[in-house]
Protein backbone atom coordinates (compact mmCIF):
# COMPACT_ATOMS: atom_id res chain seq x y z
CA UNK A 1 0.00 0.00 0.00
CA UNK A 2 1.48 3.66 -0.98
CA UNK A 3 0.79 6.43 1.36
CA UNK A 4 1.44 9.88 0.05
CA UNK A 5 1.09 12.86 2.21
CA UNK A 6 3.58 16.13 2.26
CA UNK A 7 3.40 16.32 6.07
CA UNK A 8 5.96 14.25 7.82
CA UNK A 9 3.44 13.69 11.39
CA UNK A 10 0.32 12.52 8.96
CA UNK A 11 2.52 10.42 7.19
CA UNK A 12 3.94 9.23 10.14
CA UNK A 13 0.19 8.54 11.39
CA UNK A 14 -1.41 7.28 8.23
CA UNK A 15 1.54 4.65 7.75
CA UNK A 16 0.53 3.14 11.64
CA UNK A 17 -2.70 3.22 10.15
CA UNK A 18 -2.23 1.00 7.73
CA UNK A 19 0.33 -0.72 9.78
CA UNK A 20 -2.83 -1.23 12.00
CA UNK A 21 -4.87 -2.69 9.48
CA UNK A 22 -1.90 -5.31 8.65
CA UNK A 23 -0.55 -4.00 5.71
CA UNK A 24 3.02 -3.08 4.94
CA UNK A 25 2.95 0.70 4.09
CA UNK A 26 5.09 2.55 1.17
CA UNK A 27 5.83 5.95 1.51
CA UNK A 28 5.63 8.84 -0.44
CA UNK A 29 6.43 12.87 0.11
CA UNK A 30 4.18 14.47 -2.54
CA UNK A 31 2.67 12.66 -5.77
CA UNK A 32 5.88 12.74 -7.83
CA UNK A 33 7.35 10.33 -5.47
CA UNK A 34 4.30 8.77 -5.46
CA UNK A 35 4.46 7.99 -9.20
CA UNK A 36 7.94 7.12 -9.52
CA UNK A 37 7.74 4.55 -6.73
CA UNK A 38 4.66 3.12 -8.37
CA UNK A 39 6.48 2.68 -11.91
CA UNK A 40 9.15 1.13 -10.52
CA UNK A 41 7.34 -1.64 -8.55
CA UNK A 42 4.34 -4.03 -9.67
CA UNK A 43 3.27 -4.90 -6.46
CA UNK A 44 0.95 -1.56 -5.04
CA UNK A 45 -2.87 -2.69 -4.52
CA UNK A 46 -3.85 0.59 -3.25
CA UNK A 47 -2.73 4.11 -2.60
CA UNK A 48 -3.46 6.26 0.14
CA UNK A 49 -3.40 9.93 -0.87
CA UNK A 50 -3.93 13.27 0.54
CA UNK A 51 -5.66 15.86 -1.33
CA UNK A 52 -4.13 18.68 -0.50
CA UNK A 53 -0.08 18.72 -1.25
CA UNK A 54 2.74 20.88 -2.65
CA UNK A 55 4.66 19.94 -6.40
CA UNK A 56 3.65 18.94 -9.68
CA UNK A 57 0.13 17.99 -8.46
CA UNK A 58 -2.63 17.45 -5.72
CA UNK A 59 -4.05 14.56 -4.57
CA UNK A 60 -7.10 13.96 -6.92
CA UNK A 61 -4.75 14.79 -9.67
CA UNK A 62 -2.50 12.10 -8.54
CA UNK A 63 -5.39 9.76 -8.08
CA UNK A 64 -7.04 10.41 -11.51
CA UNK A 65 -3.38 9.63 -12.82
CA UNK A 66 -3.15 6.42 -11.14
CA UNK A 67 -6.51 5.70 -12.56
CA UNK A 68 -5.35 6.26 -15.86
CA UNK A 69 -2.62 4.43 -15.47
CA UNK A 70 -2.85 1.64 -13.45
CA UNK A 71 -6.50 0.83 -13.50
CA UNK A 72 -6.42 -2.05 -11.32
CA UNK A 73 -4.95 0.02 -8.16
CA UNK A 74 -7.83 0.98 -6.01
CA UNK A 75 -7.68 4.70 -4.76
CA UNK A 76 -8.56 5.91 -0.55
CA UNK A 77 -8.30 9.79 -0.88
CA UNK A 78 -8.10 11.83 2.31
CA UNK A 79 -8.66 15.68 3.31
CA UNK A 80 -9.46 18.37 5.86
CA UNK A 81 -11.24 19.90 3.78
CA UNK A 82 -15.05 18.72 1.50
CA UNK A 83 -13.72 16.59 -1.79
CA UNK A 84 -17.12 15.96 -3.21
CA UNK A 85 -17.34 12.69 -5.32
CA UNK A 86 -17.21 14.05 -8.97
CA UNK A 87 -13.73 15.18 -8.52
CA UNK A 88 -12.07 12.24 -7.59
CA UNK A 89 -12.21 9.06 -10.10
CA UNK A 90 -14.86 6.39 -10.47
CA UNK A 91 -14.68 3.64 -7.28
CA UNK A 92 -12.19 5.94 -4.71
CA UNK A 93 -13.08 6.14 -1.49
CA UNK A 94 -12.87 9.20 0.64
CA UNK A 95 -12.13 10.00 4.26
CA UNK A 96 -12.26 13.45 6.22
CA UNK A 97 -9.51 14.03 8.48
CA UNK A 98 -9.70 13.47 11.50
CA UNK A 99 -9.71 10.03 10.51
CA UNK A 100 -12.25 7.93 11.67
CA UNK A 101 -9.71 5.21 13.00
CA UNK A 102 -12.03 2.07 13.24
CA UNK A 103 -13.81 2.53 9.49
CA UNK A 104 -10.10 3.53 8.06
CA UNK A 105 -8.79 0.44 9.14
CA UNK A 106 -11.64 -1.74 8.18
CA UNK A 107 -11.54 0.15 4.20
CA UNK A 108 -8.15 -0.42 3.84
CA UNK A 109 -8.60 -4.20 4.56
CA UNK A 110 -11.23 -4.13 2.47
CA UNK A 111 -9.33 -2.08 -0.33
CA UNK A 112 -6.34 -5.08 -0.23
CA UNK A 113 -8.48 -7.89 -0.50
Amino acid sequence: MLVVEDEPLLLLIASGIVEDAGLHPLLAGNADEALRILEAREDVCVVFTDVRMPGSMDGVRLAAAVRERWPPIKLLVVSGHLVEGPELPDGSRFFRKPYPLDAMISTLRELAA
